[in-house]
C-alpha cells in the first residue's frame, strides 16, 4: 500500500501543486493495493468512495451496485474499486478499520455486505464488529487483534485524505476514469457515463501504466 501512504503523505505536507498532480491522486486510488471486483484490464475503473455509516452509500449497495455487477463487472468492462471515506464520526473509522481487517483474511466483500445490512445505532461497536467476523467464519483471534491494534487505521485515513484531496466531499463518491461523481444516483446515470466511457476509451485506462 506504499502508493497510498505516500501520495497521501505529499498531500497532508501541502506539495507543489506540480509535485501531487491530480493524475498521481487518480493513480494512487485506483492502483494502490485493495479490494476491488473486475478483470484487472477492463477499459473502465471505478472507485467507489463510501462511509459504512452512510445511508446514500447503503441505498447504492442495495439498489444500483448488483446491476453495475451484472451489466459492466461480470462482463469484464468495469474494474470496481472500494475505497474508504470516512468520515461520519469515530464507529465510520472503526468499520473501515475492521473492513480491511476482513480484507487481509480475504473476505472483504463478505464482511463489507454483513455492515450493510447492520442498520442499528451500535452496529459498529468493537464486539459487534468481531461478531461479524465470526459469523462469516474469519479467524477471530487474528481479525481481533487486527482491530484492537489500529493495524490498518493509516490505511484509512490516507484512501480518506486522497478522496477528500480528489473532490469527494460527501458519500458516496466515485471516480469513473477519473471522472468524479458525487452522490448516490440512480442506475440510468451510471449507465449513461459507463457507456459513454466505454465507447471513447475503448482501448482502456492506458493513460496511467500499471
Amino acid at each position: 500500500m506504499g502508493i497510498m501512504l505516500a501520495t497521501a503523505g505529499l498531500v497532508v505536507a501541502g506539495e507543489p501543486k506540480d509535485s501531487v498532480s491530480r493524475e498521481d491522486l487518480v493513480r494512487a486510488v485506483e492502483q494502490g493495493p485493495g479490494p476491488d471486483r473486475g478483470a484487472p484490464v477492463a477499459p473502465v475503473v471505478m472507485v467507489a468512495f463510501s462511509d459504512f455509516q452512510c445511508s446514500y452509500c447503503r441505498l447504492f449497495w442495495r439498489e444500483v451496485f448488483p446491476q453495475i455487477e451484472e451489466r459492466y463487472i461480470r462482463t469484464g468492462r468495469v474494474r470496481l474499486v472500494h475505497r474508504h471515506l470516512a468520515i461520519l464520526g469515530e464507529a465510520s473509522v472503526r468499520a473501515a478499520q475492521a473492513a480491511s481487517c476482513a480484507y487481509a483474511q480475504g473476505k472483504f466483500w463478505e464482511y463489507h455486505d454483513a455492515l450493510f445490512r447492520n442498520t442499528s445505532p451500535l452496529a459498529f461497536t468493537s464486539a459487534r464488529l468481531k461478531g461479524y467476523a465470526g459469523e462469516l467464519g474469519l479467524e477471530e483471534k487474528p481479525f481481533g487483534a487486527c482491530l484492537d491494534g489500529n493495524k490498518y487505521a493509516k490505511r484509512v485515513e490516507a484512501e480518506t485524505i486522497l478522496g477528500r484531496a480528489l473532490g469527494a466531499n460527501g458519500t458516496p463518491a466515485f471516480l469513473l476514469n477519473g471522472q468524479l461523481l458525487i452522490g448516490a444516483y440512480p442506475f440510468p446515470t451510471f449507465q449513461q457515463t459507463l457507456d459513454g466511457l466505454l465507447a471513447s476509451q475503448p482501448q482502456g485506462p492506458s493513460r496511467q501504466s500499471k
